[in-house]
């Protein structure tokens, strides 16, 4: 228990045979339940968590691989059923530091937010502990989240290390929530939708202990990207539409559509200027009128969502 509260940790794996052992040996005596998701593995994973010795731990098992956001929520909703106050997530690759756990739930068990989560990026050495193509492609994705989701303030949008209150997992409708790889993203966004306090806590990256990641950035980056773009406009619909107007709403829609205005001229005028046509200089200041209207539009929505969404940490 942390200040009276009980917590669980949910812990998804899939092949992690050899490291899920020292995973669960990890896990600090304030965790009341160990829930282990085993994802359909290859290996002995289930076998390893069952015999771990902890009477805490759990082990449910997918007959078929869902992917790891499946595997967490499957974890959440038992969780639900033990009534648990705060539900944490580790990684079953020893890759989320046990030491950090309090640190994260803390906040939720005392109600100071709904939602924390690890940010790994907090640190100066972050460029040096993590492999600088994961650096990179998180960087990019968490500038995508930052817009897709409405929390300004969070950064390390694909850190796992998170906890989460019962009343919180219980607005949820976990049924909608991404189930693979982009499941984080997906649910910052879903958490701002209810208006959940979402707050980052400094974690170290851990890496180099025997980890082997599946993750191919050439096709993580486009699929998440067009996850979030869904994602933004189903919050914009969601939050600003239906369940409370905002007219940033028309910003976003007039800043998108002078900006594709703007971007089709110009291509459609380089064109035509290749094959020889005359450039004249009303045309420029249309399309340069155009692409700057769109610029100023985007920017004032994006300082109304922040301004909305202020609160939110």
């Amino acid at each position: 228990m942390i200040d009276g509260k009980t917590i669980a940790v949910v812990v998804p794996a899939f092949d992690e045979e050899q490291l899920i052992g020292t995973t669960l040996a990890g896990i600090p005596e304030v965790v009341d339940r160990v829930i282990v998701v085993d994802d359909a593995s290859h290996d002995g994973t289930p076998a390893a968590a069952g015999s771990s010795g902890d009477p805490r731990v759990e082990v449910i098992t997918h007959e078929q691989n869902q992917g790891v956001g499946a595997a967490i929520l499957t974890g959440y909703r038992r969780a639900l059923e033990y009534g648990v106050d705060v539900t944490c997530v580790m990684a079953g690759d020893n890759q989320m530091d046990p030491a950090d756990l309090e640190a994260i739930a803390g906040p939720v068990a005392r109600g100071e937010a709904d939602y924390a989560k690890a940010n790994r990026l907090f640190t100066g050495r972050a460029w040096e502990l993590i492999p600088r193509n994961r650096y990179l492609g998180n960087a990019v994705l968490s500038l995508l989240t930052k817009i897709a989701s409405g929390y300004w303030h969070v950064a390390d949008s694909q850190a796992g290390y998170t906890a989460i209150g019962k009343s919180t997992l219980e607005l949820l409708d976990l049924d909608r929530i991404y189930p693979r790889y982009g499941f984080p993203n997906d649910m910052l966004v879903h958490l701002n939708v209810i208006n959940a306090r979402v707050r980052d806590v400094p974690s170290r990256p851990v890496y180099g202990v025997g980890e082997k990641s599946g993750i191919r950035l050439g096709r993580v980056i486009p699929s998440i990207s067009w996850l979030l773009t869904k994602a933004f406009f189903w919050r914009m619909r969601e939050k600003y539409v239906i369940r409370d107007f905002h007219p940033l709403v028309f910003f976003y829609m007039f800043g998108l559509l002078f900006s594709l205005l703007g971007l089709a001229l110009g291509v459609t005028v380089t064109i035509l200027r290749i094959g020889g046509n005359e450039l004249t200089v009303a045309t420029v200041v249309l399309i340069a009128l155009l692409l700057i209207a769109g610029l100023l539009f985007t920017l004032f929505a994006m300082l109304f969502d922040m301004e909305s969404n202020k609160e939110l940490r």
